[in-house]
């Protein structure tokens, strides 16, 4: 496929709208045109087409034993192996309404999973028995164990789901407000690996590291589109820093994925002598720092794919191929974006907007949230989806991320963008991770409070910190909090969950009470 061209007429990203077969359909037709190719790989095992196909009829003839029927809300809490995968694809053929469920959760988050997207039944792994006890009431639970006994041999299963069923309700991952239950169907999945597809150009003989979470829909992505362009997965357990590059060779990979703080995190590894000696072409996904892109690009010698994406949408809505460092690309011919104003006005070039969208062809739109009427009115403008999200377009069309809108801060009547902050923080060399987050101020707006997580075998000094902050950051960009982290709260693309952070400052060295005095 040929890139696009880095100048000229904005032109969107050409993709064929995803047909009428359905995810059982992808299936069964890599099953009958190679059944000896390997699917994926996991701890030295390999899972061909065949074997993986015949699993899922197994598994599927196993869950309708257990009365699951089409339609059923059916969550998964299982650990990322093959067997997640074999689940998932029997219930996307039985046509059941698959719930993920992020196996680091406990307590309050749990709780409201189980309460808002009510699954009827949940596959779990038996580790989590206790977890699952003291966060009840709980639906009817069904061990792994139960999921590796013999099938009934004599089951007539319902027919495939219609494309347009709704077989995927999965939490979105904003930084602000409850989670919220987004409808997927068939159709959307589909459509989202056909655009990892778009965007790796990835077919037979490629090898994908398979890092990601399987509770999060860019790992089913992954899995999906390894279904439709016959390349391999490559499995291991949990993304890791500092084994990546190694898991990558070991692997043969061709293709890496980055999501949220990947990028940042693979750049603060010490250097290696072999950090270019690795099959792998390409590096895809979405939120690579452009400070950190050519670096990048060059350290470990690959190419940079950069889209974006959304839980609410696609994958990928829009994506950067061959044109200019930095950017985000230009939408998928699926949709129309729009940067619009708080009244939904476009915006001029070159002026931060809110990524907004619509849907060019039926099924791909936003499908809503479930049982959440008031999220959903709020999401919409018209038949516009308001992503919370802005960037800038230039004349050309391209577009560069600009933060959340909802990540915006106000300190003495300025709006503080925390993404921009995080940007120059997180070029420290003894930073490893950055959270800028707002407390309540005496003014009556906020204060800014900076969570850091030093590099490994680094130490943070907070008034050092603030000091080098002061001639890259204006003043009032500066955190007058500073608190030092171990670990920060994740999504399983390794975004930081500030809804997640405490908003105490008890702890925090505090620059006003330092004697500190900054130049303005």
């Amino acid at each position: 496929m040929t890139p696009e061209p880095a100048s000229g007429p904005p032109a969107d990203v050409r993709l064929a709208p995803p047909g009428d077969e359905t995810i059982a359909d992808w299936l069964a037709q890599r099953a009958r045109l190679t059944p000896q190719a390997v699917y994926c790989t996991f701890r030295g095992n390999e899972l061909r087409c065949g074997e993986l196909a015949r699993d899922v009829e197994l598994m599927a003839r196993r869950l309708d034993a257990a009365g699951v029927r089409p339609g059923d809300r059916v969550g998964l809490m299982l650990a990322t192996d093959p067997l997640h995968l074999v689940a998932l694809l029997a219930l996307a053929r039985l046509g059941a309404v698959r719930v993920p469920v992020n196996i680091h959760l406990r307590g309050a988050p749990l709780q409201h999973l189980l309460a808002q997207l009510r699954p009827q039944l949940l596959l779990a792994d038996a580790e989590h028995r206790e977890v699952l006890e003291a966060a009840g009431p709980l639906p009817r639970l069904l061990w792994r164990d139960a999921l590796l006994t013999e099938a009934p041999a004599d089951t007539i299963l319902p027919p495939p789901p219609a494309p347009d069923d709704i077989v995927t309700l999965t939490l979105s991952s904003g930084t602000t407000g409850a989670p919220k239950g987004v409808r997927k169907s068939d159709r959307h999945l589909r459509a989202g690996a056909e655009a990892v597809l778009r965007l790796t150009e990835a077919g037979p003989g490629d090898v994908f590291l398979f890092w990601e979470a399987l509770h999060h829909g860019a790992g089913v992505a992954v899995a999906l589109a390894a279904l439709k362009g016959g390349f391999r997965l490559a499995m291991v357990e949990r993304f890791s820093a500092s084994r990546f590059w190694d898991d990558a060779r070991a692997a043969g990979a061709t293709h890496v994925h980055y999501l949220g703080g990947v990028v940042a995190m693979l750049m603060k590894q010490p250097p290696r002598a072999d950090d270019r000696d690795h099959r792998v072409r390409i590096a895809w996904g979405g939120g690579c720092p452009p400070a950190l892109w050519q670096g990048f690009a060059e350290r470990y010698g690959v190419q940079v794919r950069e889209g974006y994406g959304l839980s609410e949408l696609l994958t990928f809505v829009t994506m950067n191929l061959g044109g200019p460092v930095g950017s985000i690309g230009r939408p998928l011919s699926h949709y129309e974006l729009r940067l619009a104003d708080e009244h939904g006005e476009p915006v001029p070039v070159g002026t931060i907007g809110e990524i907004t969208l619509r849907a060019r062809i039926p099924g791909v739109g936003f499908l809503g949230y479930a049982d959440s009427p008031e999220a959903d009115r709020a999401a919409r403008r018209g038949d516009w989806f308001l992503t919370g999200d802005r960037a800038t377009q230039d004349a050309d069309g391209w577009l560069t991320y600009a933060g959340r809108g909802k990540d915006m801060l106000r300190r003495r009547g300025i709006n503080i963008s925390a993404w921009e902050v995080e940007q120059v923080i997180a070029g420290h060399p003894d930073v490893e991770e950055v959270a800028l987050v707002g407390v309540p101020g005496e003014l009556g707006d906020d204060e800014l409070l900076l969570y850091v997580r030093p590099r490994e075998g680094r130490r943070v000094d907070p008034p050092g910190l603030v000091r080098w902050a002061e001639s890259r950051l204006p003043y009032f960009q500066l955190p007058r909090y500073v608190k030092v982290i171990a670990e920060f709260p994740k999504t399983p693309t390794q975004r930081i969950q500030k809804k997640d952070l405490p908003r105490n400052t008890h702890d925090a060295w505090d620059l006003d009470a330092s004697g500190h005095r900054v130049a303005r």
